[in-house]
């Protein structure tokens, strides 16, 4: 089965640090999120996402990273809280899914007030730099290096990615993965539209990579490339 032509294309681009866009589906959010490995990250970059996307900028990491890291989902901490747990989003309460992907929101303890371009560059990195070490075997105190709340959101991809869930979360981590790039880590971020308060439309999101010479990938495509190689 050969590999879409964009995906080959975007993973060539992540591969280099470079940005690219992803389109989740009709079916789910129907949101193009800006996508970068978490390696490549930067102050500059991260000021990019804000002002050219204008989402929540989180950083997606693998699920088994996750699990070394001792990150759980925010929705299972919080069902362990009596008088929150009945605000903990349940079956039907998403259209598009059945839960969220949204672990814990960090600072790394050397940033300041955590919001800044900088500081959030920073955290992202590191965090980057925790999942590559434990995927490796070494011992890392992810709780000693971060606090918590902070302006990061971490994200956990399912344990069985792509065949479990299909969120830009899966998505992006599925592309590093098939981009072989380590750590399996990052950075996503939903494009708005200022003039309409929703997300931007799939074929303004594909205007504005065509207009600055980046690539666009659909899910789809990233899915049938990932059962291609990990089948």
């Amino acid at each position: 089965m050969k590999i879409p032509d964009s995906v080959e294309r975007g993973i060539e681009e992540v591969k280099k640090g470079r940005l690219v866009l992803i389109y989740d589906a009709e079916d789910r959010e129907g949101e193009t999120d800006f996508v970068l490995p978490a390696s490549f990250v930067t102050p500059r970059k991260v000021a990019y996402f804000r002002r050219e996307a204008g989402g929540l900028i989180c950083v997606a990491v693998h699920a088994a990273a996750a699990e070394r890291l001792g990150l759980p989902l925010m929705s299972d901490i919080l069902r362990n809280f009596a008088p929150l747990k009945k605000m903990v989003e349940g079956t039907g309460d998403l259209s598009y899914d059945r839960r969220s992907s949204f672990s814990l929101w960090v600072n790394h303890r050397e940033t300041f007030t955590g919001i800044t371009d900088r500081d959030r560059s920073l955290t992202i990195k590191k965090v980057g730099e925790a999942v590559e070490k434990v995927l490796s075997g070494k011992d890392y105190d992810f709780y000693s290096e971060f606090r918590t709340p902070g302006h990061v959101s971490i994200l956990r991809a399912a344990n069985g990615l792509l065949e479990e869930r299909r969120g830009q979360t899966e998505l992006s981590v599925a592309l590093a993965l098939l981009a072989g790039i380590s750590p399996p880590a990052a950075v996503i971020c939903e494009m708005l539209d200022s003039k309409t308060g929703n997300a931007v439309s799939k074929s303004d999101a594909k205007s504005f990579a065509a207009e600055r010479g980046l690539v666009f990938l659909e899910g789809k495509e990233i899915i049938k490339a990932y059962k291609t190689f990990f089948k």
